[in-house]
């Protein structure tokens, strides 16, 4: 619908005025004690400002969650239920249940879950307790994609051309499309974070990318409507923050730039928005302040627009929350927004009026990931068995809801914690985050660092030339595989072994004197001793022959011949070494099990393994032989056993971390097995089905 009779617009305009009138007339008491209905890095966060202002916290948590770091930091926890949301964390009656069994006065929702659950804020409402988060009638009107572009045309705000219409019949959808032009946007109606999203460029593909998203729409968010919108090419996504109160104040605290995304989710984020004049600014702003009131909003929310190549900008849609990225917009305006969350929650009024509000230097927050960008960002689960992170300060945030030794469950979110850094300008907050970036360690699990270094370091980005079809664009380099470990990284490998095994010889003394017979150095009397360390990278074998100098230092040959003197020590936990002229400082080399992990800050990441000998490696799978990729679901199988099959042909389809995933055939051949039933659960690396 791109446009509304006059009648429809004064129907709504009464509905705002309703609405907004309610929110206005209600008196909240001061807050002391909240119960926080989410868990993880936002929970944690949330508690961080609540426990400043003096106010107490209930936490509730799934079995899986029992050990987590949300969980200690609160000052009650109470247990609501199994591992899978829809057994807790969405269980909205037994959250209520612990909000008024503790004596909690308000509930903070925080994103996901419940957030913009307009039932939920309901359900607070008729239990006595504060929802701190919009009005219930907002965030219906914002919920609905759909309905909140008919409101947000009312109200005078862009939006982007498309189909909102009830009619889900594929021959309407086709015939709507037709009409907005190819590539056009499959969208589901409810939900966000990507998902129920297609980009369809050919009406071939339609139908095909409709059922899809229809698919993954129905198991995300139990409701499988779709819409059609014209897709924008190179388009930039950009977002306004956006607070109201209950008095009738809404101001912008300025926009953040999302552009940069994989899989339609974000994976950094800056503000300010580089390349945007003050006009356009302040146009925008406006905008998504007309959109706010047009709901009679009250609380923090998030209006994002596409912004167009031309400067021209059209309405998304409105997180009715607080978003994943706030901590960038608290960074650039020195304010804390679940603060003001807290004061709004109170009937107060908002701390500052849009005239009082500034922005200062620049800020970028860098989303970490347990997943690997080398398959796809396939999401990943394990343990972190080391976890090291930059220093935090007041211009560096680690948010994050884990610590060294937690798990990351298949059951939720991936997200290891956010990188936030400031500077003055932008070139300096980004060098601090590349900086920063080489700092944070993990070990045990695939995560996306790495990666996340080479984009914030590619020109184009370094530029500030960002759009949503960044990563693609750019693909080649920014997957381009890793370069050829140097020498120096290989002697500093080695020199951790043989450091660890002196370590470990003193340890073992009783007089902490170490005796030549006791100790690994290689002591002889007449001769230098000469050994040599066996070590395996990416399958390929490396052979170093280290031979023991008097002097209490090492010479390495490496592979290519060339023969380095190495020396060194442990500093705490890392390593200051020498290599010929070269000399190196906290460099950290983390052994777990067999392999080595050497994190190198001008060099790069490195993986070495010490080989084990062992009597058999197992069955050979085989090229046709198809592995789960993380645990997971089987939600459709499209073949049989004996069926032939094409390469990249569609054999099955997966739903895990909350996304679908298609997974292929290898080969041309014929289907010899399949293991699993629609259904089933299914764990990593497990055999999928076998085409020979």
């Amino acid at each position: 619908m791109l446009s509304l009779n006059n009648a429809y617009k004064t129907l709504v305009n009464q509905w705002v005025y309703r609405s907004f009138s309610s929110a206005v007339a209600k008196e909240v008491t001061p807050i002391t004690k909240i119960l926080i209905a989410n868990r993880g890095e936002i929970a944690c966060r949330v508690m961080k400002t609540a426990q400043k202002r003096g106010v107490k916290t209930v936490a509730v948590y799934s079995e899986a969650d029992k050990n987590s770091m949300f969980v200690s930091m609160a000052d009650e926890a109470y247990l609501i239920g199994p591992a899978a949301a829809k057994d807790s964390y969405l269980r909205g009656d037994k959250i209520i249940e612990v909000a008024k069994k503790s004596g909690a006065q308000a509930i903070h929702p925080g994103y996901g879950f419940l957030s913009e659950n307009a039932e939920f804020a309901d359900l607070c409402e008729r239990n006595n307790l504060v929802f701190i988060g919009p009005p219930s009638s907002a965030i219906r009107a914002m919920g609905s994609k759909s309905a909140s572009k008919d409101i947000m045309i009312a109200a005078n705000v862009p939006t982007i051309p498309g189909y909102h219409g009830e009619d889900q019949a594929f021959e309407t959808l086709k015939s709507e499309a037709a009409k907005i032009g190819y590539p056009v946007l499959i969208k589901a109606v409810l939900g966000g974070g990507g998902k129920g999203m297609r980009i369809v460029e050919r009406e071939e593909d339609l139908a095909d990318g409709i059922d899809s998203s229809k698919r993954e729409s129905q198991a995300s968010f139990g409701d499988s409507r779709v819409l059609v919108e014209k897709y924008l090419v190179h388009p930039r996504h950009v977002e306004i923050q956006v607070f109201a109160d209950a008095h009738g104040n809404c101001v912008h605290l300025f926009e953040r730039d999302c552009s940069v995304q994989r899989r339609h989710q974000k994976i950094i984020e800056e503000a300010p928005a580089p390349h945007l004049s003050e006009e356009l600014r302040q146009k925008m702003g406006s905008a998504a302040v007309a959109a706010a009131k047009a709901v009679g909003y009250v609380g923090a929310g998030t209006v994002e627009f596409i912004l167009s190549q031309d400067g021209s900008f059209f309405f998304m849609e409105m997180n009715t929350r607080l978003q994943v990225e706030h901590p960038i917009t608290e960074m650039i305006t020195r304010q804390d927004l679940v603060e003001w969350q807290l004061k709004v929650a109170e009937s107060q009024t908002l701390p500052l009026a849009q005239k009082d509000l500034a922005i200062h230097g620049h800020a970028f927050e860098a989303r970490i990931y347990a997943e690997n960008p080398d398959s796809d960002f396939v999401p990943g689960t394990g343990k972190l068995v080391h976890l090291t992170t930059p220093q935090p300060s007041d211009t560096l945030r680690v948010e994050t809801g884990v610590r060294q030794g937690d798990e990351v469950s298949v059951y939720y979110d991936p997200m290891i914690a956010k990188l936030v850094v400031w500077d003055t300008n932008r070139d300096k907050a980004l060098r601090y985050l590349r900086n920063s970036l080489d700092k944070y360690h993990i070990v045990g699990l695939n995560t996306n660092i790495s990666f996340l270094k080479r984009l914030s370091s590619h020109p184009a980005f370094v530029a500030g030339e960002v759009e949503t079809g960044f990563i693609p664009m750019h693909k080649e380099a920014l997957m381009a595989p890793p370069k050829p470990y140097s020498n120096d990284t290989l002697c500093l490998v080695v020199l951790s072994i043989l450091l660890n095994e002196q370590k470990a010889a003193l340890k073992n003394t009783v007089s902490g004197v170490v005796s030549p017979w006791q100790s690994a150095t290689g002591f002889r009397v007449n001769n230098n001793a000469v050994r040599n360390i066996k070590l395996v990278h990416k399958e390929q074998k490396v052979s170093v022959p280290v031979t023991y100098q008097h002097d209490g230092t090492y010479l390495m040959t490496c592979p290519d011949g060339k023969s380095l003197k190495v020396g060194g020590r442990f500093i705490g936990e890392n390593i200051s070494a020498h290599i010929g002229e070269q000399f190196y400082h906290d460099i950290s080399v983390v052994a777990h099990k067999d392999t080595l992990t050497i994190f190198n800050n001008d060099q790069g990441t490195y993986e070495f393994s010490q080989p084990l000998e062992v009597a058999s490696k197992g069955a050979d799978l085989g090229s046709g032989s198809l592995l789960s990729p993380m645990p997971g679901k089987i939600t459709k199988i499209m073949v049989q056993v004996g069926d032939s099959v094409k390469k990249g042909q569609a054999i099955l389809l997966m739903e895990a971390m909350k996304m679908e995933h298609t997974i292929r055939s290898p080969i041309d051949g014929k289907v010899e097995s399949l293991p699993f039933n629609v259904n089933e659960i299914v764990e990593d690396k497990k055999v999928l089905a076998v085409i020979v």
